[in-house]
């Protein structure tokens, strides 16, 4: 799916730069982590690092993006969207930034259950989720969102005409581009493991969305589908 469409705030309306000039146009990749392990319950926060499947996912993603000039690497602190980035990160000999602002909103649960899981058996939280009840979990859903604007806004005003990778988790990708799109669902998609999401955002506030759920690297293996 690819879209371009003018923000519903922030454009001011301002001429395009002359063809000549060189583009301070930002283009983020947002990609959402590979298939981590399952943690049924902790007596702590669970925070799962990779599964076998997702080690090799992130193997394929990190080739996929070898031939891209790759400016900038951040991360959520979560170990699943870390070990992801680290596999990118190898490849281009980038340092690997860490933002908490980018963790999932499920970040001090006790357990991870992955959501293709919960989707099968129609699982109540599953639900939940879908449906962007995240006061069910005990997360404000608006502060939730605003955190992770914040963050892609930061990126945004610190690397103008670069391309950035940002990996994080489903949550985090569908709460910016919601606020993009100017949804009022925040959970309207569900990103597949290792999936590139890209966004181009001018300097004179204007996003674009120009891929959603980007999966060429998993295509023809056993690695897209669980």
């Amino acid at each position: 799916m690819a879209l371009r469409l003018t923000p519903h705030r922030g454009a001011g309306g301002a001429p395009a730069p002359p063809a000549c000039q060189p583009s301070t146009d930002l283009e983020l990749l947002l990609i959402r982590h590979a298939e981590p392990v399952r943690i049924e319950e902790s007596t702590e926060r669970a925070d799962p690092g990779l599964h076998e499947r997702g080690r090799r996912q992130a193997e394929r993603l990190a080739a996929y993006l070898a031939d891209e000039e790759l400016h900038g690497l951040v991360s959520s602190p979560l170990l699943r969207a870390r070990q992801t980035a680290e596999s990118v990160s190898g490849t281009h000999n980038l340092p690997l930034v860490l933002d908490e602002e980018l963790a999932e909103w499920d970040r001090e649960a006790t357990s991870y259950i992955p959501i293709e899981e919960l989707r099968v058996t129609r699982d109540e939280r599953w639900l939940a989720m879908a449906e962007g009840r995240l006061e069910a979990f005990d997360v404000d859903p608006d502060q939730f969102q605003q955190g992770v604007v914040r963050a892609m806004e930061r990126l945004v005003e610190a690397n103008p005409g670069r391309k950035v990778a940002v990996v994080s988790h489903g949550g985090v990708i569908n709460a910016y581009l919601a606020h993009i799109l100017g949804t009022t669902r925040l959970m309207f998609f569900e990103p597949r493991y290792t999936s590139i999401n890209r966004v181009v955002a001018a300097r004179s506030g204007q996003r674009s969305v120009l891929a959603l759920n980007e999966t060429a690297h998993l295509r023809g293996t056993a690695l897209l589908d669980r």
